[in-house]
């Protein structure tokens, strides 16, 4: 499929092991590169979408000055938007058990946004789920925080994890997306190249 895209070398800015299990999964060739200490720091005046949308933006930046003419570069970023905020990675074990919490018995969006970069061109998307969480009971949160890995997650949760499958209700939209990457989205944006 996608044999519009022999004339890049597709390359994957992600460390995140969900997004490259994805891109595996859509069957192209690419190779995975990253630098360290890509700034994801956004103004505070950006709401939902906007801030995946500037991040992903911001790691295509950082990336711009080493990429090669051939070379189509993918960055991501993804949040959990609940109650008006972006709750991103945890900063420890606390704020994880906190932001679960706060998830527990809610709905909240999980955006993805995406930035397709080469050296002449650039095109971004958002991609955004819906997902509905069961009450937890606290040693439900802890023993999930406790037990799994938490800590890279936007929300502090991994929707392919167990505490997807004991606390997520429904979903509406990309369930892809909650894992890190909107494929389905990513894959027509390739296909229209």
């Amino acid at each position: 499929m996608l044999a519009n895209l022999n004339r890049y070398k597709i390359v994957l800015a992600s460390n995140s092991p969900r997004r490259k299990e994805l891109m595996t999964g859509l069957g192209v060739d690419y190779v995975v590169k990253t630098l360290l200490d890509v700034d994801e720091s956004y103004p505070d005046s950006l709401q939902g979408e906007e801030i995946p949308l500037f991040i992903a933006r911001k790691k295509a930046a950082a990336y711009q000055s080493v990429m090669h003419p051939e070379e189509l570069l993918i960055t991501a970023d993804t949040i959990v938007w609940h109650e008006g905020k972006a709750l991103g990675k945890p900063s420890g074990r606390e704020d994880a058990i906190e932001m679960l919490r706060n998830l527990s018995g809610k709905s909240h969006q999980v955006i993805t946004g995406v930035c397709l970069t080469t050296c002449e061109w650039q095109k971004s998307f958002a991609a955004v789920t819906d997902v509905r969480f069961a009450t937890l009971d606290e040693d439900e949160i802890i023993y999930y925080v406790d037990h799994y890995q938490p800590m890279d997650k936007a929300g502090s949760y991994g929707v392919q994890e167990w505490i997807g499958f004991v606390g997520v209700e429904s979903i509406s939209g990309s369930y892809f997306n909650v894992m890190g990457l909107p494929i389905q989205r990513l894959y027509r944006e390739l296909k229209q190249l």
